[in-house]
């Protein structure tokens, strides 16, 4: 047995913070892509200095930004890291992509 998803009227209080969060969701995809411009940028640059994509010391840098940043703005730091950790495997998986392209010349 399925329930079925409620109604809302439009002048509901709900479909209107569900208007908000849908903008807001689009914002934040935005800037998940201005990032991820710039990690190809990243490692077009790793590639060109010889670097690794994964530099741990950076790794924990930018978890240990996203916990104080969390704390100072009332967002759970776990959350916070958890999420900027698997945003980070995606990005390293990226630049090693580009890496991993053998260098013309």
């Amino acid at each position: 047995m399925s329930r079925s998803e409620p109604e809302l009227p439009p002048n509901s209080a709900m479909h209107e913070l569900r208007t908000r969060i849908d903008a807001l969701d689009a914002r934040l995809v935005a800037l998940l892509a201005e990032r991820s411009a710039l990690i190809d940028e990243a490692a077009r640059i790793k590639a060109r200095e010889n670097l690794p994509a994964r530099i741990d010391s950076r790794v924990e840098e930018v978890a240990a930004n996203a916990r104080t940043l969390a704390a100072e703005h009332g967002l759970d730091p776990d959350l916070a890291e958890q999420l900027w950790r698997v945003m980070m495997e995606h990005f390293i998986a990226q630049e090693d992509r580009v890496l991993s392209v053998p260098k013309q010349g």
